[in-house]
């Protein structure tokens, strides 16, 4: 229960500090900045990381052989200490077991009058002189391979009562006995028979010329004087040879696994590149290939895999060349056989244009029938001339040959002057044609022909489809962009109508007549136009709900859009009125209109002409893939679900 309060107490602190980068205030930017200063230097890192799989490869190789030889190292450095140890331990004790006999069996030595042993004799010492004679005649067998020192009974300790024996601690080659030896280990000499063995450090006394300590092993045993009375003999066995060897084995060891390491890290840099120098040459080729320059081929050399897969990638390369060779080719004729059959009909055309005029006027004369079918002959003929001059038209795009003459303007004019052709239209639909956002100027370097081509298209179609309600034709500028949404109500689009609503001849009702006579070429023309401009046309639409197209220019020519200062989806869509409303439900209980509402969907003009333009995430035009630019989420509108949701404009018919 424990653990899951702290996993669940973490996730608090989590959300705070997500709050904290996410405020507005100082204290959020202060935080960004910081995070930022501290990413900036480390992204070259991570972004050399994240390319470089040679570089990738070889660290992983480095750090596993690293690991490798670290756990190895330390297995061998254990087994080395331990048998070293071990064999130290058991020298130790035979050599101490050797030590400890000899001493007891002086003590229990008869006494002698005279001899030359009187130096080990009782007979004339004491207890404290005999305890020198002692520890030196044991130290001097062990020639710097052991020190002997030699305490009292009881010493470190509260001497017990009745205890007699030798005072004081003696030991040879300036060791300082009471800080040698540990106080666990007298402990347990004091207290038990047989011999105890520790680990410790041998110290030294301020006349050994401040000698450092050094690592030893003690052994010490309880045993009796000349008097009978015990005292603690210890025998300390310095392991500054075995600290010596350990080092060097570590030394050794170190080197070698340094070796090792820097060895398989060249190998893995030598395999890795014969693998990725291969691979980089394809992808450097394909990047080429993808930018035209389909003459470009790998170098092959061998017979193994790599060869093959060079031979194979060099056989795919010639065949796409071939291919698209085809392609050009096939298309370059369509384009040739669109222009020459629109130039060589023009001729013709005028023929029957003025035979058609002569008839049209002296339609009058003719039976209603007849009358009938010569303005019927006029109609359609002025529509298969606007069809020739969109074919021509299509066939510049289409050839590469439109050209752009960009000067400053203010949509503003172009605005009202594609209104002013559309009145007649709008009056016969019985609709309303409303400008926002024309109280300041919107400038932008553009070729003023085009744009009103554009902006004609989207209105009458807005006009045509947007049965008999508002139309709303908003202008915004925001940063290096400026933006023109024309906004209907009328049948709207299906899911995934947006995308195609731009192609050729597309209908999203075949079975609709054009009651403006149309030729189904309007978007794709205007959506070239808006290309040519750098700029970007895109459709929104909900079924029921109406359609909102927008055109998005640079505010400079050759200048990169980087966001557009209307958003695709409107603001008085469906799913932003119900998002609207749960949010609003949720603060407090909405009030109901005393006057049933307004019919019409559309905002009033004060709301809409004060409010802020909202940053949008822009859509790749229709067939030039995605291209997206991140912005706070939450400015974020709705209409980065263009295509995921299908939403798009008004029945494509006459588009």
């Amino acid at each position: 229960m424990q653990a899951g309060k702290d996993r669940g107490g973490s996730r608090p602190g989590t959300l705070r500090a997500g709050r904290l980068l996410r405020a507005r205030g100082p204290v959020g930017a202060v935080l960004r900045l910081c995070v930022r200063l501290a990413r900036r230097p480390l992204l070259p890192a991570v972004r050399l990381w994240r390319r470089n799989i040679q570089l990738r490869v070889v660290a992983a190789t480095l750090l596993m052989s690293l690991a490798v030889v670290l756990a190895l190292g330390f297995v061998v450095v254990a087994q080395v200490s331990k048998g070293l140890l071990d064999a130290k331990e058991e020298a130790a004790q035979s050599q101490a077991a050797g030590g400890f006999a000899v001493a007891q069996e002086k003590a229990n030595a008869p006494a002698a009058v005279d001899g030359s042993d009187a130096a080990d004799n009782k007979v004339g010492r004491d207890a404290s002189t005999w305890m020198n004679s002692l520890v030196k005649q044991l130290a001097s067998g062990g020639q710097t391979a052991f020190e002997v020192a030699a305490l009292g009974a009881g010493t470190g300790e509260q001497v017990l009562p009745g205890t007699q024996g030798v005072k004081g601690a003696r030991a040879s080659g300036n060791v300082d006995p009471t800080a040698s030896v540990p106080l666990k280990l007298r402990r347990a000499v004091n207290n038990a028979t047989g011999t105890f063995k520790t680990f410790s450090e041998i110290r030294y006394t301020t006349g050994a010329g401040e000698k450092a300590p050094e690592p030893a092993l003690v052994v010490g045993k309880r045993l009796t004087d000349i008097n009978g009375d015990p005292y603690d003999l210890y025998y300390l066995f310095p392991l500054t040879q075995e600290e010596e060897s350990l080092n060097l084995v570590k030394g050794t060891f170190a080197t070698a696994g340094l070796f090792v390491v820097v060895l398989l890290g060249a190998i893995a840099w030598l395999v890795v590149r014969q693998v990725v120098t291969p691979v980089r040459m394809a992808a450097g080729i394909a990047e080429r290939l993808s930018a035209g320059r389909l003459q470009e081929r790998m170098k092959v050399t061998g017979e193994d895999d790599i060869a093959r897969l060079g031979e194979a990638f060099n056989k795919m390369a010639q065949n796409l060349q071939l291919k698209i060779q085809q392609l050009e080719d096939l298309s370059r004729m369509q384009r040739r056989f669109v222009s020459d059959v629109s130039h060589e009909l023009r001729t013709p055309l005028t023929t029957v244009r003025m035979a058609a005029d002569v008839i049209h006027d002296a339609r009058v004369d003719f039976d209603p029938v007849t009358a009938r079918s010569a303005e019927l002959l006029a109609g359609q003929l002025d529509r298969f001339e606007s069809l020739l001059a969109d074919l021509l038209e299509i066939s510049r795009f289409d050839a590469g040959a439109a050209a752009l003459e960009a000067e400053p303007i203010d949509l503003r004019d172009v605005v009202r002057r594609v209104i002013d052709g559309a009145e007649p239209l709008a009056e016969h639909k019985g609709t309303r044609i409303r400008v926002l956002g024309d109280t300041q100027p919107v400038i932008a370097e553009a070729d003023a022909r085009r744009v009103e081509r554009v902006l004609r298209n989207l209105v009458v179609n807005a006009v045509e489809h947007g049965e008999g309600r508002d139309v709303v034709v908003r202008l915004a500028s925001a940063g290096g962009a400026v933006a023109v949404a024309v906004r209907d109500y009328g049948v709207g689009l299906k899911p995934g109508e947006a995308t195609r609503v731009f192609n050729r001849f597309w209908r999203a009702d075949p079975a609709r007549a054009r009651t403006t006579g149309g030729t189904g070429l309007g978007l794709s023309i205007a959506v070239e136009d808006a290309r040519l401009h750098g700029g970007w046309l895109q459709a929104w639409g909900e079924p029921g709900g109406g359609s909102q197209f927008r055109l998005t220019l640079p505010r400079t020519a050759d200048e990169p859009l980087r966001g557009s200062p209307i958003p695709l989806e409107p603001e008085d869509s469906r799913a932003n009125r119900a998002r609207a409303a749960a949010e609003a439900a949720g603060r407090a209980a909405p009030k109901p209109p005393a006057d049933g509402g307004d019919r019409s969907p559309i905002p009033p003009r004060s709301a809409v002409a004060t409010a802020l333009p909202v940053p949008a995430d822009p859509t790749a035009l229709p067939g030039n893939g995605a291209r997206v630019v991140a912005r706070p989420a939450e400015q974020a509108p709705q209409e980065d679900r263009t295509d995921a949701e299908g939403h798009a404009d008004a029945d494509a018919e006459g588009r």
